[in-house]
């Protein structure tokens, strides 16, 4: 931090940042999302490559500069998630609604997560996509929440589940701005 920055921090000038992790198992819809959130035209298509470690990208919303953390969902760089868990002030987390089968292996995963010391005894938000809620065999957000245990599995946390669809944006604003408004909530407190 430059010198700059800490005297800002220390008379409370620091500009309104955060970190978000986006995280999911692969092709949930992460990358997508995070499409749709920067293109400036919503209309026009973005091709999507699935994530290799992660990416990186900045946006804003509700006033508050995000850097969100778009984390690989492949099983073998799961683990490279809780590197960011400690400077993280919010989770997106991407649930693909068609794939019922492989909403056990997130639950397992969100379950890992919020054991984590980095995460467990920190107020992170964390929102909810059940994303591709265009596709048939797509369940409901109720249902996606109740299949991952939500209620459960997060106790000390805001939480709050958007149905999704990432190519169309449905449900993409609402969810942005729930969290950015509790982030920044949660920044007005520690202060």
């Amino acid at each position: 931090m430059g010198f700059l920055s800490r005297l800002a921090s220390l008379f409370g000038f620091k500009k309104n940042e955060a970190n978000i992790l986006v995280v999911g198992l692969d092709n949930s819809g992460k990358s997508t999302i995070l499409n749709f959130l920067k293109q400036g035209d919503k209309n026009v298509p973005v091709d999507t490559v699935p994530t290799i470690g992660l990416n990186v990208e900045k946006m804003k919303a509700a006033n508050i500069e995000i850097t969100a953390f778009d984390m690989s969902g492949q099983g073998r760089y799961r683990p490279l998630w809780e590197q960011y868990y400690k400077e993280c002030q919010g989770i997106i987390f991407v649930v693909d609604s068609s794939d019922k089968l492989r909403v056990v292996v997130a639950r397992d995963e969100l379950e890992r997560m919020m054991k984590h010391p980095d995460l467990e005894r920190r107020n992170v938000p964390v929102l909810f996509f059940a994303n591709k809620m265009d596709k048939r065999d797509a369940v409901s957000s109720v249902k996606v929440s109740t299949l991952m245990g939500l209620n459960e599995v997060i106790h000390n946390k805001n939480w709050h589940i958007v149905a999704s669809n990432a190519i169309n944006g449905d449900g993409i604003d609402e969810g942005i701005t729930w969290l950015a408004d509790v982030m920044k909530s949660n920044m007005a407190t520690k202060k």
